[in-house]
Formats: C-alpha cells, structure tokens, sequence
C-alpha cells in the first residue's frame, strides 16, 4: 500500500516519463497485461496511455490493469494512468 507521500513522489518522476504503452482499439487483451507485468518488474513506475478508439474507460483499464499485474494505481489524468509495483532490485528507493 501506498502512502500519500509515496504517491506524490511517483507522481513527480512519472512526469518526466514517457508512455511506455498505448491501449488502442484491441483493449486490454492477455498479451497486454503479460507485456504490462514483464515492464513493471523491469521499471516499477509505468506510464499507459489510452487513444480514443480504446473502448474501455480510463480508469476501468487502470483499475483492470492494476489488478491484473498485481500493482497499484498511482494517478490518472486524462487517458494517461500510472502504475507502480516494488521490484525485487526496489529501484526507486520507496520506503515501505
């Protein structure tokens, strides 16, 4: 879980960061969430952007997204959604 503090710090680092996947007209398939857990133990922080032919909503492909890999929410704005899961190397340097 999260603190508020902790959020606020990934939010800050996931400014600079570029989406790394873009959720399109295909949705959230099984290949996405694989592709998504393999970039989250490789980077903890992950940036996913939604295009407008995504026919899911947002923030039910962040919530469907996190539960799926095993991370957590860390802001939605817009279509963009930032997710965060502790690595075994802890990258980031998150107290827990």
């Amino acid at each position: 879980m999260l603190t508020s503090q902790n959020k606020k710090y990934l939010r800050k680092l996931g400014m600079d960061y570029k989406s790394l996947f873009q959720i399109g007209k295909d949705g959230l398939s099984d290949n996405l969430m694989d592709t998504l857990s393999d970039s989250l133990e490789a980077h903890e922080l992950v940036k996913c952007n939604l295009l407008k032919t995504c026919p899911v909503d947002v923030r039910e492909a962040a919530i469907e997204c996190a539960s799926a890999t095993g991370s957590e929410v860390v802001h939605i704005v817009g279509h963009t959604f930032l997710l965060y899961r502790r690595s075994k190397e802890n990258k980031l340097g998150l107290k827990k």
